[in-house]
């Protein structure tokens, strides 16, 4: 599970920064100021994450069953709320409106608190 985890966390970093690229470069030119700041709170998040799953990958601090419980909820949340934070920010850009996929934003961004949220209860209930 760890190299799952660890190897997650690299591709979501790479993601992160070819879509940070992407965006500083060639979004720049088509979209607004305020759709490239959301844009680029998409990709902050996805790296927080990457380097989120990076650690917890190599911790020997958590059980199995912790880091699997984790890494999915990362997982789906990236997925989720970088994800659609992506499509709305590029709304524009294609004949879809992806607005209607708007309301999976903040359930993306549960599951990434709740991924934090268990790494805590993990650590405060683990026995020395």
């Amino acid at each position: 599970m760890d190299k799952k985890i660890i190897s997650t966390g690299a591709i979501f970093g790479m993601i992160a920064i070819i879509l940070g690229a992407f965006g500083a470069h060639a979004l720049k030119k088509v979209l607004s100021l305020e759709q490239l700041s959301t844009f680029e709170t998409g990709v902050r998040y996805q790296m927080y994450h990457a380097v989120f799953l990076l650690f917890i990958g190599l911790t020997n601090q958590l059980s199995q069953k912790a880091k699997k419980t984790i890494y999915f909820l990362v997982l789906f949340g990236v997925i989720l709320f970088s994800g659609s934070i992506y499509l709305l920010a590029t709304n524009g850009l294609t004949p879809f409106d992806f607005k209607v996929i708007g309301f999976v934003t903040p359930i993306g961004g549960l599951l990434l608190i709740l991924g934090w949220g268990v790494l805590l209860l993990n650590i405060i209930n683990k026995k020395s």
